[in-house]
């Protein structure tokens, strides 16, 4: 149980990769907030790999998996960056971005053994390496380490870890059995994201906010902002799920579609194919050719699944129609819808200071919803 990789190495330009350095800050106070996010980042990054070990040499290669095959950090940069309102980076707000961070690395093990994806983050997941046993366990595994970390910082840590943790778990609920019969579907995926994946980047803000011992009025629009940033961050996933360039995003072209996982793309496709013959033909081809491909690396074959024998179709055959619905406008509306959240985000920050730090944020979302990957 020794599967190997290259260690994603990061350090004080991580920050800049995002956006937060010299692209935008101008002033020595922007840039000296920059540096004490970079640092942070250090403390964070640190405190991350010593609380990814166990010691159980089983558990300490599965626990390290995800967290060596890379990931930007999204979350403890933006506690850092919501303690500049306070009195920055403290122990207890490094420590609080190292529990956020493995609890959203703790939810990337059960998500791809419920979505049965084949790679995470350019690496085979974990449950094609070692099963969904293991793959769920270690995940439970981290989902200790994080409670734990929350349970130094006190009571209400430990409410804002559990009321979290419980989104989560409704989020991914409710994806699962799907809208119930007179709700909209779209509305019902934006709560999904909502839940799922803003309550975190939420917590992440709020977080920085409380740990640093900002003003307290200053926590609800930052958890307006982080629930906002969390549904653009998913809908530009979601966009991304089609791209052509797999060496960037680390995922097969339509990884998520083939998988059968809901996407904005695909709700708002079906939208369209009440009143368009051209996207009901390709929504018929994608729930025919590519959501029913359990291997879409494999060559041409007998389905033997159904009643009536049928010839799978190709990968390039999957690939051509994952590339329509790419260039097709529902994609397009969802990348517009994403930019509206982005924006909406941005508005909720209105009552917070002028400054680095808003400026940061207001950057921080713009770069959420203009990444590649």
């Amino acid at each position: 149980m020794n599967p190997s990789h290259p260690v994603a190495r990061r350090g004080s330009s991580l920050a800049a990769n995002l956006g937060l350095s010299e692209r935008v800050f101008a002033t020595s106070a922007d840039r000296a907030m920059a540096k004490a996010i970079d640092d942070g980042l250090d403390r964070v990054e640190s405190g991350l790999e010593r609380e990814v070990r166990f010691a159980d040499s089983i558990a300490d290669v599965s626990t390290r998996y995800l967290f060596e095959a890379g990931g930007k950090r999204v979350r403890p940069m933006l506690t850092l960056l919501t303690a500049q309102l306070g009195a920055g980076v403290t122990d207890d707000v490094v420590t609080a971005a190292q529990a956020i961070e493995i609890t959203h690395l703790a939810s990337l093990y059960h998500d791809d053994v419920m979505d049965e994806a084949d790679r995470r983050r350019g690496v085979p997941s974990a449950q094609t390496v070692w099963g969904n046993s293991v793959a769920i366990l270690t995940g439970d595994l981290l989902f200790a380490r994080a409670s734990q970390l929350m349970a130094s910082l006190g009571e209400g840590a430990i409410r804002l870890q559990a009321n979290t943790f419980e989104r989560l778990v409704l989020g991914q609920l409710h994806e699962t059995v799907g809208p119930a019969a007179a709700e909209d579907p779209i509305a019902h995926y934006i709560q999904v994201l909502a839940d799922k994946t803003g309550s975190l980047i939420a917590a992440a803000a709020q977080a920085g906010i409380i740990f640093s011992g900002a003003d307290p009025a200053f926590e609800a629009p930052i958890i307006a902002f982080g629930e906002k940033i969390g549904v653009a961050f998913q809908l530009v996933d979601d966009v991304i799920d089609l791209s052509p360039q797999p060496a960037e995003t680390g995922k097969v072209p339509g990884t998520d579609l083939r998988a059968g996982v809901v996407t904005l793309p695909l709700l708002r496709l079906s939208e369209h194919a009440k009143s368009d013959a051209a996207s009901a033909a390709l929504l018929e081809r994608i729930e025919r050719d590519v959501i029913i491909v359990t291997d879409p690396t494999a060559p041409e074959a007998i389905d033997t699944n159904t009643q009536a024998s049928r010839i799978v179709p190709s990968r390039a055959t999957v690939d051509a129609i994952v590339a329509e619905l790419r260039e097709h406008e529902a994609t397009r509306a969802t990348l517009a819808e994403a930019h509206r959240w982005a924006r909406e985000a941005v508005a909720a920050l209105a009552p917070l200071p002028e400054g680095s730090v808003k400026k940061a944020l207001t950057r921080f979302a713009e770069t959420i919803v203009e990444r590649q990957s």
